[in-house]
């Protein structure tokens, strides 16, 4: 339609296909199936961004587990990680429970550090952590996700949960966005 904004526009070039995507996740579940298959994990996607990865991962394992959301959050509408916040916890007891943690993208390494220190705390009987997206030139930290799905060069991505000032979350493949429209903010 005329004169309505595409976010396509936005995007600078195409990073990673749909099928690409596909592929990785099935990857990561066949994994995860041998590893936690018999063990009714407890997937914890980290808000907002992994939801869509941990949607389309969840629906290809076939076998018990259970889903929760933590709230963690070190970018708020910036391209350079902040404070750690956790704003949203898991409701249940994880004492003596398999946890897969599903986050969308490991950059700096500190989010995910972070979250599996504290769980681990809580007396879990494993803390795995899972990941769609690593860009290991960014990495200030040393942690490693257990599993991964694509490695990708340090360029600001968007798509497939992965947004910018809360937009971009709803592209159905990874992109580069724009330079313009981050380096203003």
């Amino acid at each position: 339609m005329p004169g309505k904004r595409s976010l396509r526009d936005d995007v600078e070039t195409v990073l990673i296909a749909p099928e690409e995507l596909t592929a990785a996740v099935d990857s990561i579940a066949l994994r995860l199936t041998e590893d936690v298959g018999d063990l009714n994990p407890l997937f914890i996607g980290v808000q907002i961004g992994a939801f869509v990865f941990l949607a389309d991962l969840i629906r290809i394992l076939d076998f018990p587990l259970e889903v929760e959301f933590i709230g963690a959050s070190s970018y708020r509408d910036k391209t350079v990680p902040g404070k750690l916040e956790i704003n949203n916890d898991v409701a249940s007891d994880i004492a003596g429970r398999h946890l897969v943690v599903v986050d969308d993208i490991i950059d700096t390494g500190h989010t995910l550090q972070a979250l599996i220190q504290m769980l681990r705390k809580r007396n879990a009987a494993s803390v795995r952590s899972c990941c769609l997206l690593d860009k290991p030139e960014r990495r200030e930290c040393d942690y490693e996700a257990d599993y991964v799905g694509i490695q990708i060069p340090d360029r600001f991505v968007v798509g497939y949960g992965l947004d910018h000032a809360e937009q971009y979350r709803n592209l159905p493949y990874v992109g580069v966005l724009r330079p313009e429209l981050y380096n203003s903010t």
